[in-house]
C-alpha cells in the first residue's frame, strides 16, 4: 500500500459501488468519470470486455469489473458510469474504462485505517486488492488497478486500440 500513500500518510481514493459492495481506486489512477454511453461490442473478446467507446477520438476498451470479479453483469441505470483509469503493466501504460453501478465520493483514508488484503487460502488470488479501508460500519475494497488485469489481457486491449487506429 505504501507506494500510493502520500507524504501526509493518507491515500485519496475514488469510491464506487458494484452491487452492494463499495470499491475504491487510487485517485492518481483515475483520469475522469463519464456517464454511461453506447459501448460497441468487439467480437471474440471475453464476457467482461463489454466493448469500446470513442473518447475524444481514442478507442478505449470498457471492462465490466463485476463480471471480471465473478459477479453478475452491470445493469445500465441512471447512475451507471464509466471510470476512465490509467493502468501500468511492465512499464506500458493503457487507458481503460471500468463500469461502475455508481460513483460515491473521493475519500482520504489515513494509513492506520487501511488493512492489508485478507489471506483467503492459496486458491484465491487477492493480489489485486491493495487494502481494506474501514469506513463507518463497513469496508471499502481498495483495488490495485495495475494488478486487476493480466499482461495477456492488457496486450489484447492495446491490440484493440491499435487495430482501431
Amino acid at each position: 500500500m505504501s507506494e500510493n500513500i502520500n507524504d501526509t500518510g493518507s491515500c485519496q481514493v475514488l469510491t464506487f459501488k458494484m452491487g452492494e459492495e463499495v470499491f475504491g481506486v487510487n485517485i492518481m489512477s483515475v483520469r475522469e468519470v463519464l456517464d454511461y454511453t453506447n459501448v460497441t461490442k468487439v467480437p471474440q473478446t471475453p464476457d467482461f470486455m463489454r466493448g469500446v467507446i470513442n473518447l475524444r477520438g481514442n478507442v478505449v476498451p470498457v471492462i465490466d469489473l463485476k463480471l471480471k470479479f465473478g459477479m453478475s453483469a452491470t445493469e445500465r441505470t441512471v447512475n451507471t458510469c464509466i471510470i476512465i483509469v490509467e493502468v501500468s503493466l511492465d512499464g506500458e501504460s493503457a487507458i481503460l474504462g471500468a463500469l461502475a453501478d455508481s460513483v460515491q465520493e473521493v475519500v482520504d483514508f489515513e494509513k492506520e485505517f487501511i488493512e492489508p488484503a485478507p489471506r483467503i487460502g492459496t486458491q484465491l488470488n487477492t493480489e489485486f486488492i491493495q487494502g481494506m479501508a474501514k469506513k463507518g460500519e463497513g469496508f471499502v475494497i481498495i483495488l490495485n488497478i495495475n494488478k486487476v488485469f493480466s499482461a495477456d489481457e492488457l496486450n489484447m486491449y492495446s491490440g484493440l486500440q491499435e487495430n482501431a487506429s
